[in-house]
């Protein structure tokens, strides 16, 4: 694979199989900061798979995964653990929000984790919420909002340590077209803002129209639809 200069992860040739079953075949992936690249795919394809060792929670069986000068699949667990915890940032599609916390208290919590004095933490935590539009929930439960404002505490959250990656698996996938298009929107303005690279994941052309570029997974092979001539 041919990367293009200046790209913030590149993967090549990406093998992993769970028994019998190859889930990734020979994947490739590049890019750049800033950048919004949709990985589509049907059900079973290898896209998440395809996330989750980008984002360095699966080691694949070969290939070379360089993040930043380093690879990630030689990497140890804690090394990957703090990449994780400094560099990237992550959303779901249920969210994932911690239900005892508030949802300023789950938005700062990456914060926390990483030693951040709790005000501080806050303080910041609802800066993100503001640009997500979601501040005024600062003192309720995840339990207490509807689900397209819980997913936008979730975005903020996966923001708030400045990620320069953010990955996105489904995460319009449990909401209504409405509340998907506006998640959709502010999360790419926000990455955007921040110049952090986010690598999509979907089934829907829908929210793929928001990305800069879309790659196809599938039977464990990826294809760049930009480069297909």
């Amino acid at each position: 694979m041919n990367a293009p200069g200046g790209s913030l992860l590149v993967a090549e040739g990406l093998r992993k199989a769970y028994g019998p079953t190859m889930a990734l075949d020979g994947a490739e992936f590049s890019i750049h900061p800033g950048e919004v690249v949709a990985v589509m795919g049907p059900s079973g394809s290898g896209k998440s798979t395809l996330l989750h060792c980008l984002a360095g929670i699966v080691t694949p069986d070969s290939g070379s995964i360089m993040y930043d000068g380093q690879d990630l699949a030689t990497m140890s667990d804690a090394q990957r653990s703090r990449l994780r915890r400094s560099d990237f940032g992550f959303v779901f599609q249920f969210g994932q929000l911690v239900p005892e916390l508030t949802c300023v208290e789950n938005v700062a919590l990456p914060l926390r984790l990483n030693g951040a004095p709790r005000k501080q933490a806050e303080r910041t935590a609802l800066e993100w919420m503001q640009r997500l539009e979601v501040d005024d929930l600062g003192r309720k439960r995840p339990g207490e909002v509807s689900g397209g404002q819980g997913q936008r505490v979730a975005v903020a959250r996966s923001l708030v340590t400045d990620p320069r990656m953010l990955f996105a698996d489904e995460p319009t996938g449990a909401l209504d077209s409405l509340n998907g298009e506006r998640v959709m929107e502010l999360l790419t303005e926000a990455a955007r803002s921040a110049n952090a690279a986010v690598v999509l994941v979907t089934h829907e052309a829908r929210v793929a129209a928001y990305s800069d570029r879309e790659i196809v997974v599938r039977d464990g092979k990826s294809r760049d639809m930009e480069r297909v001539i």
